[in-house]
């Protein structure tokens, strides 16, 4: 079967090693021009890896499958260094976030550190070139698929047996003229995150970091929606995402180059209902509204106090960015979300400063936007030479269930051979 892969990231990384041995001709279409540049966002930048059954994706996925895949992301490291945690193992942590009204997610945490992952990601690259029924096509982006009664045409550079899209949230133009094309193919579409990173100096979560790495917990909030924590960062940077039309705020870790500051998402989840049905262009206006308030590729930092009062910041204190100053702008992130949304970080940040002293400190940082966007949920069983795979697909949110996803399709085409 002559298969084509869109996209280099982690479903098809998934796919692409469980099939690797099979007959299959493989073709990758990936957009970047190398495997240095691959725009892999959960790979490129900071490497969390995790078994859980409660986070990662709407999808089950068994915990030995999980663990296997991380063990294989973990052998393409050259200096086998990773950073671990149990998040929730500890009872009384456990009890401390439950009395205070926090749902605490268990995981198991392996985080790589962005340094490594460019290294990480050649060594697997490498690993495919070897066969010979592996094929890369850099610098070639898909903008066009095409289903035919028994193929699928891609971009008019050919007629596979089957088109695997692995293209992750950052290929939502290509998801987007998708199912402008085929509708049929969603199943869901009316949720997103919306929020903020804080940044706090690490002596007032280091206890907790050791204990853990990264803490996950949800909160139900005042005003009905609920708040998760999100990509805790011990030691770690804020850094920005770039989207092409619009600049969100992202935090990473390293495992050798160490600051003296925390950063973790907070995000509030929006279910809406009809007659919505564009998440990804609610959380793009907010985050363009934001962005016109700092400048372009700026995010807006504000001080924790003046976040909570509605005022502009002007000055820091004794907490300094991480972020260089070139990426953001003091001011107030007021005017541009939402007030039940503010409401509800502030109320999830007050409650977590009983169990947490010094989370809400008036100095800590709060840097906008940060939004996470929910793909549509795709129906994966409409065509048979169409299958999407990994957080374009809508069923998953991370490295680890991105890659069982592409892994399980690798599986069913096995069997089906």
């Amino acid at each position: 079967m002559k298969i084509a892969v869109v996209g280099f990231g982690a479903g098809a990384i998934g796919f692409i090693e469980r099939i690797k041995n099979s007959k299959h001709e493989i073709h990758v279409f990936e957009k970047s021009k190398d495997i240095y540049s691959s725009s892999i966002s959960g790979m490129r930048a900071d490497g969390k890896l995790f078994v859980s059954s409660e986070m990662g994706g709407d999808m089950e996925i068994d915990l030995g499958l999980q663990k296997l895949l991380v063990d294989y992301y973990l052998s393409h490291t050259d200096s086998k260094l990773v950073e671990t945690g149990s998040s929730f193992k500890n009872k009384t942590y456990f009890n401390q976030f439950y009395r205070e009204g926090f749902q605490p997610i268990s995981s198991d945490f392996y985080h790589i550190g962005t340094d490594q992952l460019k290294t990480v990601l050649y060594n697997i690259f490498e690993d495919f070139k070897k066969y010979k029924n592996i094929h890369f096509h850099f610098s070639h982006p898909i903008d066009d698929i095409t289903i035919m009664d028994d193929r699928t045409q891609i971009n008019q550079v050919g007629d596979f047996d089957l088109a695997v899209v692995a293209v992750g949230r950052s290929g939502h133009a290509l998801i987007n003229k998708m199912i402008n094309k085929y509708p049929d193919l969603i199943l869901d579409n009316t949720k997103v995150d919306l929020g903020v990173r804080l940044e706090l100096p690490n002596h007032i979560v280091a206890d907790l970091n050791k204990e853990m790495y990264e803490f996950k917990v949800r909160y139900k909030s005042k005003t009905g929606y609920v708040v998760r924590t999100f990509c805790n960062n011990p030691s770690g940077y804020v850094v920005t995402e770039n989207y092409g039309d619009f600049t969100t705020v992202n935090g990473h870790a390293k495992i050798h180059d160490k600051s003296n500051n925390t950063n973790f998402a907070i995000l509030t989840t929006l279910v809406l209902t009809e007659p919505f049905n564009d998440p990804i262009g609610y959380g793009s206006y907010i985050a363009k509204l934001s962005n016109l308030l700092a400048g372009e590729n700026r995010v807006i930092l504000q001080t924790y106090s003046h976040f909570k009062d509605s005022k502009r910041t002007k000055n820091l204190y004794r907490v300094q960015p991480t972020l260089p100053e070139e990426n953001y702008i003091l001011g107030d992130i007021n005017l541009a979300f939402p007030r039940r949304i503010m409401e509800s970080i502030i109320d999830f940040i007050e409650h977590l400063e009983n169990v947490i002293p010094g989370v809400a400190n008036n100095d800590n940082l709060i840097y906008a936007p940060e939004i996470k966007f929910y793909s549509n949920k795709l129906n994966n069983q409409l065509y048979p030479h169409l299958k999407v795979i990994g957080d374009c697909s809508g069923v998953t949110r991370s490295i680890i269930y991105a890659t069982a996803h592409g892994y399980m399709l690798g599986e069913e085409i096995l069997k089906e051979a």
